[in-house]
């Protein structure tokens, strides 16, 4: 019995011109994908090779989609599992390849750009800054899927970095409470982005004070992250400063 292998793929955040050179490779010799339909825009695998199977796995258990991959991998091929954004970020990668590992399947993963980085490209903000925020804190409301105590938003706010909060559209009041409670003036900048890197997306500049308004006004879906930005007054970059030697440039007067 030949043994083929797995990839995970980061398909990136919508955009198909935003997956690596090494994920749109694999993605096109594949024998299979497996892709989540719900958050995996079909044009992302436009370079599958044809009559190769291309599967969503948003009605699927995780039983069944292992079943799939294994049965590939056993036969000799190459199944490509195409995860949204990048696989390590709330992708649900480990118990797949726990299983993986379990049939002495071999796997790897290939990274892909987060929504918090499209997102602050598509804003043009950066999210660290001279003088301001060195950190940023990517995290997420408590849900169905429960947060730790230790790692509750109000107390990762009250450090007053910025933040890219995912899987928390549905709740934008529980949002806005949390943050207030950890102290955050109501001048906070938030900029909402919705599906960013698909041909709708959405980039809603707002404020603490008005942000869950802007949310449902325009009815903001489940693809969606927020950017907190806190501390945005900036100082110039001492790197570039001609004041500043480094091991490259002697300083100037």
């Amino acid at each position: 019995m030949s043994t083929g292998r797995v990839v995970f793929v980061g398909a990136g955040p919508g955009d198909p011109e935003l997956v690596t050179l090494k994920g749109h490779r694999l993605i096109g010799e594949a024998d299979l994908v497996l892709y989540a339909g719900s958050l995996v825009p079909r044009a992302v695998l436009a370079g599958a090779r044809p009559g190769v199977q291309v599967l969503d796995s948003a009605p699927m258990t995780l039983e069944q989609t292992h079943a799939l991959l294994r049965d590939c991998a056993r036969g000799g091929g190459l199944a490509a599992r195409v995860h949204t954004g990048d696989p390590s970020l709330y992708g649900a990668v480990a118990e797949q390849t726990e299983l993986l590992d379990r049939d002495n399947i071999p796997w790897e993963v290939v990274p892909g750009v987060t929504a918090a980085f499209a997102a602050a490209a598509a804003a043009g903000t950066p999210l660290t800054l001279p003088g301001g925020s060195q950190s940023v804190i990517i995290t997420r409301l408590a849900g169905r899927t429960p947060v730790p105590e230790s790692e509750s938003l109000r107390s990762l706010a009250a450090h007053q970095a910025t933040m890219a909060v995912y899987l928390s559209a549905a709740e934008p009041e529980a949002l806005q409470a949390e943050l207030r409670a950890a102290g955050l003036p109501e001048d906070t900048a938030v900029h909402i982005a919705h599906k960013v890197g698909w041909p709708e997306q959405e980039l809603i500049p707002s404020t603490l004070a008005a942000f869950p308004n802007a949310a449902r006004s325009r009815h903001i879906g489940r693809q969606a992250v927020f950017l907190v930005l806190p501390r945005r007054t900036a100082e110039r970059s001492r790197l570039y400063d001609p004041g500043f030697a480094h091991g490259y440039r002697d300083a100037s007067d």
